[in-house]
């Protein structure tokens, strides 16, 4: 499984389109494996979401998110966690032990 995490400066992004990267960590039997980091390549409607999926992506956590953006990884099966704080590993590692969950805080205009 591969886990996505928006994030400035490893530490969650609170608004997903602006994030500097994101920390990708490929997971197996409940433990990360690997990680990397990839450039976003840029905030435009729909394209990240499609983008994190045709990387593998199969869980994205972020601090706040667009309905649009949440419609679309749902339209693809990719989980998303939003209203998360903090180091991005340490989320990643909570996510696989169980102890991350979504506030289903979701943001409404691009004033953040």
């Amino acid at each position: 499984m591969k886990i996505a995490i928006a994030s400035e400066n490893k530490i969650v992004s609170q608004h997903f389109g602006h994030c500097e990267t994101f920390e990708i960590f490929n997971t197996k039997n409940g433990g990360i494996i690997s990680e990397e980091s990839l450039e976003n390549p840029g905030h435009k409607p729909g394209f990240l979401p499609r983008f994190l999926n045709e990387n593998g992506v199969n869980v994205i956590i972020s601090g706040g998110m667009g309905q649009a953006a949440v419609d679309i990884f749902n339209e693809n099966n990719i989980e998303v966690i939003v209203g998360a704080k903090g180091l991005a590993k340490d989320l990643a590692k909570d996510y696989l032990n169980g102890e991350l969950e979504s506030t289903g805080s979701i943001c409404h205009d691009h004033n953040h």
